[in-house]
C-alpha cells in the first residue's frame, strides 16, 4: 500500500506569500511563448536553404555580371516579406483567439475562491480539482469526494485512477469522476507533464503529408543544383566562353531550378487560412490540421452539443409500474442539491426542481462516463442511484417498463433511472444496484443547421459516425431527424472485444451509442485500421482520449478544459455548421498547394533538362539571369500566387508527390526539349542569327510553352483562368514592344517567320502534352493506387 505523502503547506496563501512566490519564480508560467515568436518568423523566412544559395548567386552576378542580371534577388526579398507580413498577421490571429480558451482555475486564498488564469497558479496554492478539468500544475490531494483522474495521455493507463488525500496528482492527467483539492507542488517546467498541456497549442509547421513531400523536392533539387552547375561552369568554359560570362551563364542556369517560392506559398497559404478560420471563431491550434481537414473522409460526432445544441430540460417524469410510491419534487430536489459537481442532466433535474435545502450526505459515488451511473446516501437512511437504464435495468425486470423507457428513446428523448438502494452499497462504491422507481425523460433542442450541415458531408462522401453515451435508440431517433443517411444503431457493450476484427464487425454501423471514454478510442483506432482519415469531435472530458488519437481532434470552445488542451481545432462558437468551412478551407490550400507544386517543379525539371544538354553539348546558355526572372515571373510565380488562394472544395486523395511529378516532368522534359530544340536551330550559321536574337527566340519560346502549361495544369479553365492566361501573355507582349523594357532584358524584336515557328511549336507540344500527362497521371494512378487527379 502506497503511504500518503505529506504537503509542506496546507493553508490558503495570503496576498503577500502569493506575491513572495511569483517574485521566486514559482509561478505556472511557459519558459517557451505559446505563439511563434517574432524573431522565430523572421528568422524562418530570411535564413532558409534556398535563400542562402540565391543571395550567394546575387553576390557572384554582381562581382562577376551586369547588376540587373541580379534581379532575381529582389524576388527572394519580395518572397520573404510577403510571406513574414502573412505569418505575423497569423501570429496576431492566433495569439487573440487563443486568449479565449487559456485554461482556468480556482484556488483557494486567504480571501476565498478565487477563479484565475493557469499561469497565474503558484507553488504551495490550494487548487480545487472537478471533472473534466485538466490538471494544469502538479499537487498531493488534501480532500476527495469520489475524485477519479485519468492519466491515459500521460501513461497510456486505461482506467480510471482513484485519487485520495495524500495521493498525488500530476499535470497532463485529467478528472474524469468526483471532486476535491490539492496543494501545488510543482508549477512551470517543473511540473511532471507541463509540455503535454502546451504543445497543442504551440504555432509549428509539423511534418504533414504536403510538408513532407515538399521537403523531398527540395531535398532532390538542392542535390542536383551541384553537379548541374559544375557541368555547365565547365560547359561553358570550355566552349572558350570567357569566366565572367561562364559564370554568369551558370548562375542562370542554376537559379532558374530553384523553386524559390514553393516553399513561401506553402506557408503563406497555411497562415492565410488560419486567418480565415479565425474570422469564422476557429482556433487552429496545429497547423498540420489544415492539411489534416482536407483528407478526412470519416468524421465521429457525439449527439450532444454537436447535433443538438447542447442544451438539456427535464421533459418528464414517470414512475415505474409496480414501484412504491415517490415523492417525485422532494427526492429529485434533494438528489441534485447533493451533487457538488453536477453534470448538465443533473443541472436540468435541479432546475426542475429547485430547493434551498442542503442534505446531509453519509455517502456518494460521483457520476462516470465509465460506470454511467452516480450514487447518493443521506443521513436519513435514504439512498438513490442515478444512471443509463441499461445499466440498472436487470433480467427480471418487468417488460412492461422496458417498453416504457424504450417508448421515449424511439423518440429521440434521453431517459435516466432512479433507482432505490441501500446506504451500505453506496458507502462501499456500489453504484449499479437498485430497485427502479422512476424514469426521468430529459428533451434536447436539435441544431438548426444540422441537418444542412449532415447533408453538405453527404454529399461530399465524408462519412459520418455518430458516438454517444446516450441510448441507441435515442442517439438513431435524433440521427435520423437530421437526416443522417446511416442510422444503424449498436449498443457498444455488444460489440466484440477483439480488436482485429472490430473494423469490419463497425464497418456498417452508422450510431453507436452507450460508448465509454475508452470504447471511443477503440472505435476510432477501428477506423483508423480500416484506411481512414478520422475526424473526431467532443466537448466533454469522455471526448479526451478519442480526439487526442484522431487523425484530426475537434474540441468545442464551450467544452472540457481538458478536451480544449488535446484538440487541434477549437470551435470556439460551438457551431457545427462551421465544419463545412473548415473542411473546404482545409480542401483549398492542399488542392492549391498541389497546383503550385506542379508549376514550381515543371520549372526546375525544365531547367535541369536545358542544363543538361547544353552542358553536353556545349552552346553558350540560352538565357541570362534576367530572362529567367522575366519567365519565372510571368509563367510561375504569378499565376501560383494568384492560384494558392482560388476557392477549391475537391475531396483530396493521397499520392500528393506523385501527382506532383505525374505532371511535372512530362511538362517540364516537353517544354525543356522544345526550347533546346528551337535554340539550338537559331544557332545554326544558315540561320544566321545573333546570340541576343536566339536567347531573345528562346525566352518567347519558353513563356509561351509556359503559359501552354499553365493552361493545361488549370484545365477546365473558367473565365477567370484564361482572362489570367491572356494576360499574361500581353504582358510579355509588352515587355518585347516596349523599347525601355526590352533593352532592360536585353531582348531584340523578333521576326513575323519566328513567331510563326514558335506559335507552331508552341501547339504542338500543347497537345503533346495533353497526351502525355493523360498516359502519365494513368501510370501513377495504376503504379500506386492512387487518384489519377
Amino acid at each position: 500500500m502506497t503511504t500518503p505523502l505529506l504537503p509542506t503547506h496546507t493553508t490558503p496563501l495570503t496576498p503577500d506569500e502569493v506575491a513572495a512566490r511569483v517574485a521566486d519564480g514559482r509561478v505556472n508560467v511557459d519558459s517557451l511563448r505559446e505563439s511563434r515568436s517574432v524573431a522565430s518568423i523572421l528568422a524562418g523566412n530570411i535564413f532558409t536553404r534556398f535563400n542562402a544559395i540565391i543571395t550567394a548567386m546575387v553576390a557572384v552576378i554582381l562581382v562577376f555580371g551586369h547588376p540587373i542580371d541580379a534581379l532575381f534577388g529582389l524576388v527572394m526579398v519580395l518572397n520573404a516579406s510577403i510571406g513574414i507580413i502573412q505569418e505575423l498577421r497569423a501570429k496576431r490571429t492566433l495569439d487573440r483567439l487563443t486568449v479565449l480558451v487559456v485554461p482556468r482555475a480556482t484556488v483557494r486564498r486567504s480571501s476565498g475562491d478565487v477563479d484565475i488564469s493557469a499561469e497565474a497558479i503558484v507553488e504551495d496554492d490550494i487548487l480545487l480539482l472537478g471533472r473534466g478539468q485538466q490538471v494544469p500544475v502538479d499537487g498531493i490531494v488534501l480532500e476527495s469526494s469520489g475524485l477519479e483522474v485519468s492519466e491515459a495521455l500521460l501513461t497510456g493507463e486505461q482506467d480510471a485512477i482513484p485519487k485520495g488525500p495524500g495521493d498525488s496528482v500530476l499535470s497532463g492527467s485529467f478528472v474524469v469522476a468526483g471532486n476535491g483539492t490539492c496543494v501545488v507542488t510543482a508549477v512551470g517546467d517543473d511540473a511532471y507533464a507541463h509540455e503535454l498541456a502546451r504543445e497543442a497549442r504551440k504555432f509549428a509547421l509539423g511534418k504533414s503529408d504536403l510538408a513532407r513531400s515538399i521537403d523531398t523536392i527540395l531535398r532532390i533539387v538542392t542535390w542536383l543544383l551541384i553537379p548541374t552547375s559544375a557541368l555547365l561552369l565547365w560547359s561553358q568554359l570550355d566552349a572558350g566562353h570567357g569566366l565572367r560570362d561562364a559564370i554568369v551563364s551558370t548562375v542562370a542556369g542554376v537559379v532558374a531550378m530553384v523553386p524559390q517560392g514553393l516553399v513561401l506559398l506553402v506557408s503563406m497559404a497555411m497562415a492565410v487560412a488560419v486567418i480565415r478560420l479565425g474570422r469564422k471563431n476557429v482556433l487552429v491550434q496545429e497547423l498540420p490540421a489544415v492539411e489534416t481537414l482536407a483528407r478526412v473522409d470519416l468524421l465521429c460526432v457525439d449527439k450532444t452539443g454537436t447535433l443538438t445544441d447542447g442544451t438539456i430540460t427535464l421533459d418528464d417524469v414517470v414512475t415505474i409500474p409496480g414501484a412504491d410510491e415517490v415523492d417525485v419534487a422532494a427526492v429529485l430536489a434533494t438528489i441534485a442539491a447533493a451533487d457538488p459537481d453536477p453534470n448538465p442532466t443533473m443541472l436540468a433535474i435541479a432546475h426542475a426542481y429547485p430547493t434551498q435545502a442542503r442534505p446531509a450526505v453519509s455517502a456518494r459515488v460521483p457520476f462516470s462516463s465509465d460506470r454511467k451511473t452516480s450514487a447518493v446516501a443521506f443521513d436519513d437512511g435514504s439512498a438513490w442511484v442515478l444512471g443509463a437504464p441499461e445499466i440498472l435495468l436487470s433480467h427480471d425486470t418487468p417488460q412492461e417498463t422496458r417498453d416504457l423507457v424504450s417508448s421515449y428513446e424511439e423518440r429521440g428523448r434521453r431517459t435516466v433511472l432512479v433507482a432505490r438502494t441501500a446506504p451500505d452499497l453506496v458507502a462501499i462504491g456500489d453504484a449499479t444496484s437498485g430497485t427502479p422507481a422512476l424514469v426521468v425523460v430529459f428533451a434536447e433542442s436539435i441544431r438548426d443547421d444540422a441537418a444542412e450541415t449532415v447533408e453538405y458531408f453527404r454529399r461530399q462522401n465524408v462519412d459520418l459516425r455518430v458516438i454517444s453515451g446516450d441510448s441507441p435508440k435515442t442517439v438513431a431517433a435524433v440521427a435520423s431527424d437530421v437526416g443522417m443517411p446511416n442510422t444503424v444503431a449498436r449498443d457498444t457493450r455488444e460489440l466484440d472485444e477483439d480488436s482485429e476484427g472490430l473494423a469490419d464487425e463497425i464497418a456498417d454501423i452508422g450510431v453507436f451509442g452507450r460508448v465509454t471514454p475508452h470504447q471511443k478510442r477503440r472505435l476510432v483506432a477501428a477506423f483508423q485500421g480500416a484506411g481512414h482519415v478520422v475526424g473526431m469531435t467532443g466537448d466533454g472530458v469522455n471526448d479526451v482520449l478519442a480526439i487526442k488519437d484522431a487523425d484530426l481532434g475537434i474540441a468545442m470552445g464551450s467544452g472540457a478544459s481538458a478536451t480544449r488542451a488535446v484538440g487541434q481545432l477549437v470551435l470556439l462558437d460551438d457551431r457545427f455548421a462551421s465544419l463545412p468551412y473548415v473542411v473546404a478551407e482545409g480542401r483549398r490550400v492542399v488542392a492549391n498547394m498541389e497546383r503550385v507544386s506542379s508549376l514550381f517543379l515543371t520549372k526546375t525539371v525544365y531547367a535541369t533538362v536545358l542544363a543538361l544538354l547544353i552542358g553536353f553539348v556545349g552552346l553558350a546558355f540560352p538565357f541570362l539571369p534576367r530572362h529567367m526572372t522575366l519567365i519565372g515571373s510571368l509563367t510561375i510565380g504569378i499565376p501560383a500566387f494568384l492560384l494558392s488562394f482560388e476557392p477549391r472544395d475537391t475531396p483530396i486523395r493521397p499520392g500528393f508527390l506523385a501527382r506532383v511529378l505525374a505532371f511535372a516532368l512530362p511538362s517540364g522534359i516537353a517544354t525543356g526539349l522544345a526550347t533546346f530544340l528551337i535554340y539550338g536551330i537559331t544557332r545554326i550559321d544558315a540561320v544566321n542569327a545573333s546570340l541576343v536574337e536566339s536567347r531573345t527566340a528562346a525566352t518567347t519560346v519558353m513563356v509561351a510553352l509556359g503559359l501552354v502549361v499553365l493552361y493545361e495544369l488549370i484545365e477546365p479553365p473558367e473565365r477567370h483562368h484564361i482572362a489570367m492566361v491572356m494576360s499574361l501573355a500581353a504582358a510579355y507582349l509588352g515587355v518585347l514592344v516596349v523599347p525601355g523594357t526590352r533593352t532592360f532584358f536585353d531582348l531584340v524584336p523578333i521576326r513575323w517567320e519566328a513567331w510563326v515557328v514558335i506559335l507552331v511549336v508552341s501547339g504542338l507540344v500543347g497537345i503533346a502534352l495533353k497526351f502525355l500527362i493523360a498516359r502519365s497521371r494513368s501510370f501513377v494512378a495504376r503504379r500506386y493506387s492512387i487518384s489519377p487527379v
